[in-house]
Parts: C-alpha cells; structure tokens; sequence
C-alpha cells in the first residue's frame, strides 16, 4: 500500500476584510503519495497558489488565514504548529520553487551563498562545506561552470539558469515533498521542457513527492500522476492522468481540455473557449460556483451546490450530472 505523505482534508483558507471573511478554498481535500506528482490545475483565481502557500505555513504572510481544516505532513499536523517549528519544515523536508525565478533571488547576494544558506541552517554545515556541496547541486541541476556560477550574482544568469538556481536551493536539503508553484510560466518553451524534465529525473533519483501547480494541461499531461482541478476555490474534479484526459467528467474539465488546439481534433470535438470568467471571491454564485459558465447548467446547479461523488476508485467529481451517484458522494 502506498505510503502516505500528504493528508489535506476540508482546508478553507481566507482573507480578511473590513467587514467580512473572503474564502479563497473550500473545504479542499486531496492526498499525496510518496514519490508521486500530483497537478493541481486550474484558472488564474482558483486557489492554487493559496493552497500551496497554506502547506508551506507562508500565508499569513501574504495577508491570509487558514479557517478551518487539517493539513497533515508525514503524519504530523501542520496547521497547529508555531512558525519557529515551521521553519525546521521549511526549505528541509518541504521546498517550494516560485513561478518568477528572478523574484525569488536575492540581488545583492551571489547563488552560491543563496544555496549555502539552506544547508548551514537546516544542515549544520560550514560556510566551506555548503558551498562545496552547493557547486555540486548547481552541476546536478544541469548548470555549466558550475565552480564559475557559484560566484555570480541573478543578474548575471539567464532566466533559465535562474529556474536552475531555485531549484537547486529547493532540493539542497533533499525534501520529501517539493511544491512547485508555475515553474515554467517565465520561460520560454525550449526552456520549459529542459525544466520539466529536470523535474522529473530528480525526482527519479530521489524519490521526492511533487506537487505541481499549472495552467497549461499539456504540462500536466506530461508530468501527472493524478491531476486535480479546481475552480473558484473548490477542487470540482480529481482523478489520475488518464481519468482526467481520457473520460472527463465535470463540464469545467471538459472545457480546459477542449481548449487545447489539437486536443479536440483527436477527440473528434470543437476547438472550445470557456464564456465568462472565473468569479471573484466577494461574488460567488449560489450552488455549483460554475452554473454561470457551464453549457449543462440547470435548476438545481443554481441551488444546490453538488456533491463529490466517485466514479471509480481514482476517479472523483463535483457535479449534478452525474446525481443518479449522488449517494456516494459528501459535501
């Protein structure tokens, strides 16, 4: 049985206002096994990033809260702990990579010392010692001269090389869980696919749990083990990688992947664009939060929100298309 390394059950988080509470999650639930790479994907306002940052105990600091829920790592609460104990977590045994690698560096300070930060921390190395071991990590991310780039400063790298630095601080301490945040979203492709498949053969190597967040489906695709989408705060669809592309279910799914050129031609369907627009968090709709955009839309999507309902063992979706199921289904 696959081990477990990441329960995350009923997780709403939110933003305080001047005279309410604005959830940008749900009640989002989801497991992640070791070794495996989990896409959460989605529009831009969809929570994604808002989820990640709860897991890394980082959204207080972007003016969140986490409201209610449970968020377990390797069997240990992490929504109870101080952020003092949080910071041992931290960069050691969960690491994030951001989508902007030029805004994640330091300016004034050279990468190698950027690497070595971590490993003194979280290590107890010496400054000798990190920036030994951070040459290594620069070679093992594919950097050339690695002995040269230690010593430069972010202005000095391309954007791609940038990425590379990042992930080489993310994976200096060898997590057990690496979030990855739009990784490739300020690259070019040529660039995108070096990244993505530098993911994918680290991960290889050391056995590290991913959790992968995008927009692009095609990156999904690629990189998946089981995919899971969201919409306004919720996770409407859950599944693995042939789940969610060979038999999608919720009529948001269907959309996404409907939109890809080329997709809908091995599909025998229409090149398709979703009307509208995700909502904004002080306007959500009653019922199903997609009932504006969705072509199915009925009654009771507009009063009812739907519930989860299992269509396989891997396979989970949140809509009243399939409520002849509903019995299997929570909230």
């Amino acid at each position: 049985m696959a081990e477990k390394i990441l329960e995350i059950r009923d997780l709403t988080c939110g933003f305080f206002t001047d005279d309410h509470v604005l959830k940008a999650t749900d009640r989002i639930s989801f497991d992640l096994n070791r070794g495996e790479t989990l896409c959460i994907v989605g529009e831009s306002g969809s929570g994604k990033s808002v989820t990640s940052l709860a897991i890394m105990g980082l959204l207080e600091y972007s003016g969140g809260v986490i409201l209610d829920g449970s968020i377990k790592f390797k069997g240990e609460e992490l929504t109870t702990k101080s952020q003092e104990e949080l910071r041992n977590i931290r960069g050691n045994k969960i690491a994030m990579i951001f989508q902007d690698p030029m805004s994640s560096l330091n300016p004034v300070f050279t990468v190698g010392d950027q690497i070595a930060e971590s490993l003194m921390i979280h290590q107890g190395m010496s400054r000798k010692e990190a920036m030994a071991e951070a040459v290594e990590l620069l070679r093992q991310v594919g950097l050339p001269a690695p002995e040269m780039r230690v010593n430069q400063y972010p202005h000095e790298l391309s954007g791609g090389m940038c990425q590379r630095v990042v992930i080489a601080i993310a994976l200096a301490c060898k997590p057990d869980l690496l979030i990855a945040d739009e990784p490739t979203t300020a690259l070019d492709v040529t660039v995108q696919a070096q990244i993505l498949e530098l993911l994918k053969s680290l991960q290889s190597q050391m056995g590290m749990s991913i959790i992968l967040i995008t927009h692009d489906m095609g990156v999904a695709s690629e990189m998946a083990d089981r995919i899971a989408v969201m919409y306004a705060g919720t996770i409407v669809e859950e599944g693995t990688v042939f789940d969610i592309f060979d038999h999608p279910s919720h009529p948001y799914t269907q959309g996404l992947l409907n939109s890809i050129p080329g997709y809908e031609t091995a599909r025998g369907t229409e090149l398709y664009a979703i009307k509208g627009s995700i909502p904004r968090l002080s306007e959500l709709p009653t019922g199903c939060r997609f009932h504006p955009r969705c072509p199915h839309a009925h009654d009771r999507c507009r009063a009812m929100e739907p519930v989860k309902i299992d269509l396989s063992e891997t396979h989970r979706t949140a809509c009243w298309l399939y409520d002849d199921k509903a019995e299997v289904g929570e909230r």
